[in-house]
């Protein structure tokens, strides 16, 4: 049997969780889902396995074009404006009569992550405009004092060899507004009541950003020998030495 290995969402904002060791954690809550899956692809079809979902919510049928209507509607599912594809997981043979498991119609909610530790997480990020090189690429930029300008890119070229700019030079110009992957997010909580996620760090965007979430592709190892009974602190380990010497 087949699984969709991922969901689409929104970004609600940032807070804060205190573990049990009464450490503070950064977090961030997620809106995963409910989606459904408005296209199965086939490796046989369309030369690759994965399946194309949509996020639900509020939208007039009138704010989506007349292709996306004929392509929704040709398996009754209901209008949704945010659409991506997502990897699907392969355990068994499909059951007879579906397409690795995942037909269109199927709803995909946010127990898909339960039992996972790492969720990769990609959004578009917040648009800077045109900044320059200080702030774009945090330069150190000039002299400081009175009647400098120390924002300045400074010296760009080359006297006589080479004579000209080298290709990908670092300057000024538009800052963000890209696609960004932030990968390994631990999970701190799932709310299958309000289909919320709850993970560990920053995630790109602005509240209320579209967010593309799948299960980590490679997730970090466990380390061992940093915590719990295993760990010997060398201090206490030597004042134990003294004591018995």
């Amino acid at each position: 049997m087949a699984k969709v290995a991922g969901i689409l969402g929104k970004k609600v904002g940032m807070t804060q969780l205190f573990d049990s060791k009464g450490e503070v954690r950064p977090a961030t809550v997620l809106q995963a889902g409910p989606c459904v899956v408005t296209q199965h692809k086939t490796a046989l079809r369309d030369g690759y396995d994965a399946a194309q979902i949509g996020l639900v919510e509020f939208v007039k049928e009138s704010r989506l074009s007349k292709a996306e209507r004929g392509h929704l509607g040709k398996h009754n599912l209901p209008p949704v404006k945010f659409k991506r594809e997502v990897p699907v997981e392969v355990d068994d043979k499909p059951a007879e009569g579906e397409v690795n498991g995942v037909k269109a119609g199927d709803r995909v909610l946010v127990d898909i992550f339960e039992g996972e530790k790492f969720v990769d997480v990609v959004g578009i990020s917040k648009g800077r405009g045109f900044q320059g090189v200080v702030k774009r690429h945090h330069f150190g930029g000039g002299p400081k004092s009175h009647g400098s300008m120390f924002q300045i890119t400074g010296s760009i070229g080359s006297s006589a060899f080479p004579s000209r700019v080298f290709k990908g030079m670092r300057m000024s110009g538009h800052m963000g507004d890209d696609r960004v992957t932030v990968r390994n997010l631990r999970v701190l909580g799932i709310d299958k009541d309000d289909n919320l996620l709850v993970v560990e760090g920053s995630v790109p965007g602005p509240n209320g950003g579209y967010l593309v979430i799948s299960k980590a592709k490679k997730a970090p190892r466990e380390r061992r020998g940093f915590a719990g009974s295993a760990t010997v602190d060398p201090l206490k380990a030597a004042k134990r030495a003294a004591k018995k010497g």
